[in-house]
């Protein structure tokens, strides 16, 4: 047992090898440098996880986590089974360590334009963020782009993908978290290994909100029945999505109305303040008509458009992928397989989204 377990870690250390080698001729230096900080933290995740069946028959983990641990499987069998979501090996094995590191995710944007800055790299493409498993590190890039003077937001992420190139363990703070939000994120990083396409982060992103939303909707609906705590939860976070959708999509439409105007960059950083300040003023006002308290934190410590753009990524255009899900029937299932079908075919899958007006509408 113990050849086989170091035969499994030497052939993962040779495909990271290979992968760090393939995307070291393609990489400028800094990149290179990202790219092994990034890769060398995921080994470890990797090597220092355990499988799930021993973590469930040892006394490495409280009741509740153990709990958590087997809903994450029946969490994954319904993805594959009911939702269409791709057959993989992720989830088989979980990492315990309580020195996980946190993800900080670093994004950017000029001050007078809603263009997020994008860094490009193998395999993926242009993506607009950066993640560090480093604070310091994270700390040190978000300064060096406020220098250049753009917007910078770091925010943390919890959880991630690997796109199915290595076998994604279960992360011990994700057993902290309550059954619907578990149900979400697993859903939503499912997505990303069904259907991801290169360079297209905004797509990606709200396709997998979207499925991470409805799909704990209906898992728990299934698990637990239509008025169990946890399906209303469901339903609530979806209802907040919604709303909160609309807020964000109306004061990102009046930043660009205003960017694209005439006037001066000075006056555009001035005016542009006059927004930020109202529409805190207007999300105060339409907190009553949320059911949860997932959204409270907005705008905490001020808004810049690299923020804006940071949520945006997630729920600017929830309301569109929603309506293409009620074109294909409201199945998810029939949803991904007219996706996966179209989209070789398209450059830019989302703007195919804002066009969207049936199933059968392939222009």
């Amino acid at each position: 047992m113990a050849y086989l377990e170091s035969h499994r870690i030497s052939v993962l250390v040779q495909k990271i090898y290979v992968i760090i080698l393939i995307l070291a001729l393609s990489c400028s230096g800094c990149q290179f440098r990202y790219i092994l900080h990034a890769a060398s933290n995921q080994y470890r995740l990797i090597r220092d996880s355990v499988k799930v069946e021993d973590a469930l028959k040892g006394d490495l983990i409280e009741s509740d986590q153990k709990a958590r641990l087997r809903l994450v499987a029946a969490i994954k069998e319904f993805g594959e089974k009911e939702l269409g979501l791709k057959k993989t090996q992720n989830y088989q094995n979980v990492y315990l360590n309580s020195d996980q590191p946190t993800i900080y995710i670093i994004s950017a944007c000029p001050k007078d334009r809603l263009d997020i800055v994008t860094w490009w790299f193998p395999i993926i493409g242009d993506m607009p963020y950066l993640g560090f498993f480093d604070l310091e590190k994270a700390k040190k890039e978000k300064d060096r782009l406020a220098r250049e003077g753009l917007d910078v937001n770091m925010g943390t992420a919890e959880a991630y993908s690997t796109l199915g190139w290595f076998k994604d363990p279960v992360t011990v703070n994700l057993l902290e978290k309550s059954p619907v939000e578990l149900t979400e994120i697993i859903l939503h990083e499912m997505t990303h290994t069904t259907l991801y396409l290169k360079g297209q982060s905004e797509f990606n992103e709200n396709l997998a909100n979207l499925l991470g939303k409805v799909g704990a909707i209906s898992f728990m609906r299934e698990t637990y029945g239509d008025t169990h705590p946890f399906t209303i939860e469901a339903e609530n976070n979806l209802s907040d999505q919604r709303l909160f959708c609309s807020f964000l999509t109306s004061l990102l439409e009046m930043l660009e109305f205003l960017y694209n105007s005439d006037i001066s960059y000075e006056e555009k950083l001035t005016k542009r303040e006059m927004i930020f300040k109202r529409s805190l003023k207007d999300f105060v006002d339409i907190q009553a008509g949320f059911k949860t308290d997932r959204y409270k934190g907005f705008g905490e410590s001020g808004l810049n458009n690299a923020y804006l753009m940071s949520i945006g990524l997630y729920n600017r255009h929830f309301i569109l992928f929603e309506k293409v899900m009620i074109g294909h029937e409201n199945s998810v299932k029939n949803m991904l397989d007219h996706l996966q079908e179209i989209s070789d075919k398209r450059k830019d899958m989302l703007d195919w989204v804002k066009h969207f007006s049936s199933p059968n509408e392939d222009s």
